[in-house]
Formats: structure tokens, C-alpha cells, sequence
């Protein structure tokens, strides 16, 4: 009786091979998963931006706190300053995606970002830093689920606890420290515009010396703030009421 041919051996093996990848494809996706859904109530032990941050020697200082420890004056700034639309978008601000694809289209040197907050969460999370198209279609996959698991006020507390806010300092509680001498419960508008102002680029624009950059930023986001306040959508997200 003849045994298999080279050619099912070879289809045998392929067959094998597929299933254990496949098995492998399945626990990552119900692993990630159960990673997301953790996080709704557990913040990250360390994202990707923070061990970078550790290793290449800008440091990292961190300290996360509830979002009832926050001030809504540093949740207004930054929703103000960064994503003003935030409680009315699914994840996506597709006008400001086009916005900022066609501006990059007209100055190809100047990159313009047209990111959320909710994007930016799930950067800062789950993913690295750069632009490439399998990070941008991770950080889309990730910024669904994570307004579906955990809702606008969990991804408002997480970038307020993670976000870079100076170099190697992570967070607004660590920002008003360093910054203020004070918890981030107790800072006033005129801070909380401060410290979100150096959002696009917290490396560079100082809030400690303050930068002339800082200094104006926070004037126009005071304004933004002044408008905004009012919105009974945003008051929801900011409320700091604990229950």
C-alpha cells in the first residue's frame, strides 16, 4: 500500500500550519479584547509613548487619579483646545479629517493632523507613535471599540491620565504638579488652558518657562472654553459629581 505523496504531505502540512495560525489569530483578537474591556475600569500599566519615553531618556513622571479628581476646568480646556466636537462624534470627526487632508494636500511639508481624542486615546493606549497606514487602520479599530466599551467619560479621564503634557510628564495630575504645585482638582481656567495648550507638541512648547507660544495658545483656548461652556453635552462629559 503506498503511503502519501510529497504533494499531501505539503498540503498536509499547509493545513496544520493554517489551523495554528488561526488559533493564534483567535486568542490575540479575545485577548485584545479582554484588554479593552479591562481598561474601562483599569488603567494601563504602561503604554507604548510612556516606555519610549523611559528608554530614550526624556523621562517618565505619572500619576493617574478618577476623573472626579479632576477639575471640569481641565476637561473643558482640552476638549476646547483639541477636540470640540468630542461628545457628538462616534470616534471620528470626519469634517476635520477632510480638513486636514486637504491641507495636507496643498503644503506636503507641514503635516495636519485631524485626530480626536478618542483617536488619540487609542494611539497613546494600544499602538506607537508614527503614521503609517497599518497604525492609522489600528488606531481606527481600537477608537471604535473603545466608545463602544467604555463611553465618553472614561475616554475623557484616560487621555486626561495619559496624554504627554511636557516631556517624560504624563497626565494631568503630574502636569499640575509640575506646573502649578497643585492637584489637578484645584486647577483654575487660566492653568488648565495653560497646560492644554502645549497638547500638540508638549516637547516643544513649554508651559514651564512659558513660551511665548503657551502664552497665546491659552488666550484663544480661554475663549474656546468661554464658548463652549455652556453646551449641556459637553457639561455632561465634564461633570465631576461624584455619584
Amino acid at each position: 500500500m503506498n503511503g502519501p505523496t510529497p504533494l499531501q504531505k505539503r498540503e498536509h502540512f499547509l493545513k496544520r500550519v493554517w489551523k495554528t495560525v488561526k488559533k493564534i489569530i483567535y486568542y490575540l483578537f479575545y485577548l485584545q479584547l479582554f484588554y479593552i474591556v479591562l481598561l474601562r475600569w483599569v488603567n494601563p500599566p504602561i503604554t507604548m509613548t510612556q516606555f519610549v519615553s523611559w528608554v530614550t531618556g526624556h523621562g517618565l513622571k505619572r500619576v493617574y487619579v478618577d476623573r472626579h479628581a479632576i477639575s471640569a476646568n481641565a476637561k473643558l480646556a482640552v476638549i476646547a483646545s483639541e477636540d470640540q466636537v468630542f461628545p457628538d462624534h462616534n470616534g471620528l470627526d470626519w469634517k476635520s479629517i477632510k480638513q486636514a487632508m486637504e491641507y495636507n494636500k496643498k503644503k506636503p511639508g507641514r503635516i495636519h493632523g485631524g485626530s480626536t481624542i478618542s483617536q488619540q486615546v487609542a494611539k497613546n493606549v494600544f499602538l506607537w507613535q508614527g503614521r503609517s497606514w497599518l497604525r492609522k487602520g489600528l488606531e481606527v479599530y481600537f477608537t471604535f471599540m473603545i466608545e463602544i466599551f467604555w463611553g465618553k467619560k472614561r475616554i475623557l479621564e484616560m487621555y486626561l491620565n495619559v496624554a504627554e503634557m511636557g516631556e517624560g510628564i504624563f497626565g494631568i495630575e503630574m502636569a499640575a504638579h509640575e506646573y502649578f504645585n497643585k492637584p489637578a482638582k484645584s486647577l483654575t481656567r487660566q492653568e488648565a488652558a495653560m497646560i492644554a495648550a502645549c497638547l500638540p507638541n508638549p516637547k516643544r512648547y513649554k508651559v514651564k518657562p512659558l513660551s511665548a507660544y503657551i502664552a497665546s495658545k491659552s488666550q484663544w483656548v480661554l475663549q474656546q472654553m468661554n464658548n463652549l461652556q455652556s453646551d449641556p453635552d459637553i457639561q455632561r462629559v465634564i461633570e465631576t459629581t461624584v455619584p
